[in-house]
């Protein structure tokens, strides 16, 4: 049975503009140019100032205000005169908060000093494009230099093909000549495709085809130009004992092998200088590069931080001149038809979201500012040091509370976001830190007993490297209660190997 009844409820719900604030706020510096770009393209009204149209503007000055032409009411081909009289009357397009004929031809960046931003070294420069062949053109290149046929180099450009960019083959060769099958029809077996493999292995860089890490390494050191008896040791060890040499059982492959300990030492150092990822050298070209751009300056002037904002990628936003001069004659105008007036409410409208997208611009900068002059106050021993046992423990909540700002502002201040110091570029979410209690009873940031810990582990023995149990003593020691667990996962977050795996010969 279906029934109708009225109720109260309160609810919120965010706004299309607020949530695009959000998403403004959210995205870092070098990502906000292109968001710039794509609300010009969107809206007409929305345009970025230049120098020149500041010239264009100082000339239009000097010139004489051409006379607004009324036009008759025969000449009018959209609206009756009777029609035309009756727009008038109803006429209820409230063009006072779009014109004002005080600020009429003053432009925003009048006001403001033309060498605040700018600098004349940056004119006339470009980024230069590095022009080079990829990896798999490179081994393309040296497929030309086989005898085979020309189904065989079919074949062999179709392996370089299922190369991945570090240079190892993943594939299947079973799914690789179905492959071959079903795209270009030729028939071939594992033995031929093998051969053809095998080839391709002779190629460089050095290990380039192999399908597993055992075999790029054996196909390095089997390439050595002057191959010693310690490049043989290594390949024993690569090809009889890899487990054991992974997981760092030096003893086991002294006994396994017959080797001593001073052997064992120099065929680990042919091995450590092999190349694992043979296709790496090509893979990592501007292509891959990312680009740190940060997002905040931070200067010290003498003991004072001074905070500025990267605006590199904050181009001056204006509303269009164009749509401000059909608001002008539309104000001056005698007769309105209603063309004319439907023309004006769609220029209204981007006129609304021009000056909504110019404000979002404008709060996204303050927020950043103020979260970040926060920060700089709570970090202001770290940044004046640079030493990261004087990083205070701070948490988003703390920011949020001095800024009066909500936290879910403060996580999208800081994501992905980076200040320049003049200890280096940093993530801004680095400065913020869980806290421990010490035998003072002080609270201490996490990120300073990590650099303790990554500084007791790089300072050791590594022919008899700290356990956790030991690093765990040794912070003690120090005045840290932490436990053993801890300290594992702090090593972990570190990215630091277990005492054993950290032991060398």
């Amino acid at each position: 049975m279906l029934n109708q009844n009225l109720s109260h409820k309160l609810l919120q719900k965010l706004s299309p503009q607020q949530i695009q604030l959000m998403k403004l706020l959210q995205i870092p510096t070098a990502q906000l140019d292109q968001r710039i770009k794509e609300e010009i393209e969107v809206n007409p009204a929305l345009e970025v100032t230049t120098e020149e149209d500041e010239e264009f503007t100082q000339q239009d000055e000097n010139e004489p205000e051409p006379l607004v032409e009324t036009p008759e009411p025969n000449d009018d081909f959209d609206a009756e005169p009777a029609e035309v009289e009756e727009i008038n009357k109803s006429d209820d397009v409230d063009m006072s908060e779009f014109y004002d004929e005080s600020d009429e031809g003053v432009a925003d960046y009048k006001t403001k000093d033309p060498n605040e931003f700018s600098d004349p070294d940056d004119e006339g420069k470009s980024i230069p494009v590095a022009v080079s062949s990829t990896f798999h053109e490179y081994l393309e290149e040296q497929v030309g230099m086989l005898t085979i046929s020309d189904r065989e180099k079919a074949i062999a450009i179709h392996l370089i093909g299922s190369i991945d960019d570090d240079g190892y083959l993943r594939r299947d060769l079973d799914a690789i000549i179905d492959d071959l099958a079903f795209s270009q029809n030729i028939m071939t077996d594992e033995k031929e495709l093998s051969h053809l493999l095998g080839l391709i292995q002779g190629f460089e860089p050095a290990g380039v085809g192999a399908r597993s890490l055992e075999e790029c390494l054996l196909l390095q050191l089997r390439r050595k130009d002057d191959p010693t008896m310690h490049t043989d040791n290594a390949i024993r060890i690569i090809d009889k004992q890899f487990e054991a040499f992974a997981k760092k059982h030096y003893e086991k492959l002294e006994r396994s092998l017959g080797l001593d300990a001073h052997d064992l030492k120099q065929a680990v150092e042919e091995i450590v200088n092999l190349n694992p990822k043979p296709g790496s050298a090509f893979s990592g070209g501007l292509s891959s590069q990312q680009f740190i751009i940060p997002d905040y300056i931070i200067a010290n002037n003498n003991g004072e931080l001074v905070l500025s904002l990267n605006s590199a990628n904050a181009p001056e936003l204006r509303v269009s001149n164009t749509f401000r001069d059909m608001i002008s004659d539309y104000k001056k105008a005698k007769i309105k038809s209603k063309s004319q007036k439907e023309a004006i409410l769609f220029i209204k409208q981007k006129i609304e979201s021009a000056k909504w997208f110019i404000d979002a611009i404008q709060q996204r900068q303050n927020t950043m500012i103020v979260t970040m002059q926060t920060i700089m106050e709570l970090q202001y021993e770290y940044l004046i040091s640079g030493d990261e046992t004087k990083l205070r423990p701070m948490i988003l909540k703390d920011v949020a509370e001095r800024t009066g700002l909500d936290i879910s502002t403060i996580s999208r201040v800081a994501n992905s976001k980076y200040v320049q110091t003049e200890f280096g570029t940093l993530l801004l979410k680095s400065f913020f830190s869980e806290s421990l209690t010490n035998d003072e009873g002080e609270e201490v940031s996490t990120r300073e007993v990590k650099k303790i810990l990554s500084d007791l582990i790089g300072a050791e023995d590594k022919n008899d490297p700290l356990s956790d149990q030991k690093l765990t003593e040794y912070l003690i020691e120090k005045g840290y209660n932490i436990a053993r667990r801890t300290v594992a996962k702090y090593r972990e977050q570190l990215n630091l190997p277990v005492a054993r795996l950290r032991k060398e010969l």
